[in-house]
């Protein structure tokens, strides 16, 4: 288990857990961290398999067990309840938290998540699986980043993907565990238990999401009663990295409303 603990600006801070996407690791909420710190303890952690916790993942690995390991990092990090942030997987993971353990959560924040995965999104994971099937890794963190950022961005940032590519191939989590983990995001399906939430939560998506239509998440705040709903006109995926001032300020927004209610 490995996580990252930064100190809020009192003792009695907060705290907000951060849960990254498939790719799993801490470093990904680097441009949330700095505006976060200004009001709130922030725990950010490698999900297993991934990162610094690199090990084999059983067959029948689940968002569940992921929502099991999140527990474990809370415990460990000495942290009663949490604001709890995730983004795609990670969203699925804070939603069974919810579900399951809602005692241990102040809010939850789901950005460009689902409660079933959408038959475009299956396409993608297809395509992408057999990219890594055919191409190897270096195809597959090749096309990652069509998946993640909006054309006109990655062009400006040529040199950043390029720096991206190389540390995507260098830490690749391994193709056995990237399967597992995208089985279990496909096999995540929370429609039947949406309703009994009730967990202050934040649905947060971008309108340009070539991987998750921004639907998936209308139908989250639709089903989870008193959520909010923000769908940014563009961003795409990785919303969080191409529009940080943006999400930075509607997430700290959300959670000052939840801490004062």
């Amino acid at each position: 288990m490995y996580f990252d603990v930064l100190d809020g600006p009192r003792a009695e801070a907060e705290t907000v857990l951060l849960s990254a996407g498939l790719g799993g690791a801490a470093g990904y909420w680097a441009p949330q961290l700095a505006a976060l710190r200004t009001r709130y303890r922030v725990v950010a952690y490698d999900q297993a398999g991934t990162g610094r916790d690199k090990h084999k993942l059983p067959a029948d690995y689940s968002i569940a067990t992921m929502a099991d390991e999140a527990l474990a990092v809370l415990d460990a990090s000495a942290t009663g309840a949490c604001h709890f942030v995730g983004h795609a997987l990670g969203g699925l993971v804070g939603l069974d938290l919810a579900a399951r353990h809602a005692d241990r959560l102040l809010s939850l924040t789901v950005v460009n998540g689902w409660a079933a995965a959408h038959a475009h999104t299956r396409r993608c994971f297809e395509a992408r699986l057999m990219l890594l099937a055919h191409g190897g890794p270096q195809a597959y963190v090749r096309a990652q980043p069509i998946f993640l950022y909006p054309a006109d961005w990655l062009a400006q940032n040529a040199p950043r993907m390029e720096r991206e590519e190389a540390h995507g191939l260098q830490a690749f989590q391994g193709a056995d565990t990237l399967r597992r983990r995208i089985a279990a995001l496909l096999a995540f399906d929370a429609t039947a238990w949406l309703s009994v939430l009730r967990t202050p939560s934040l649905l947060f998506a971008a309108r340009d999401d070539v991987l998750v239509p921004s639907a998936t998440s209308v139908q989250l705040a639709t089903a989870i009663a008193g959520s909010a709903l923000h769908v940014a006109p563009w961003g795409a995926h990785a919303v969080n990295v191409t529009q940080p001032e943006l999400f930075n300020s509607i997430l700290l927004d959300f959670l000052d409303r939840a801490l004062r209610s």
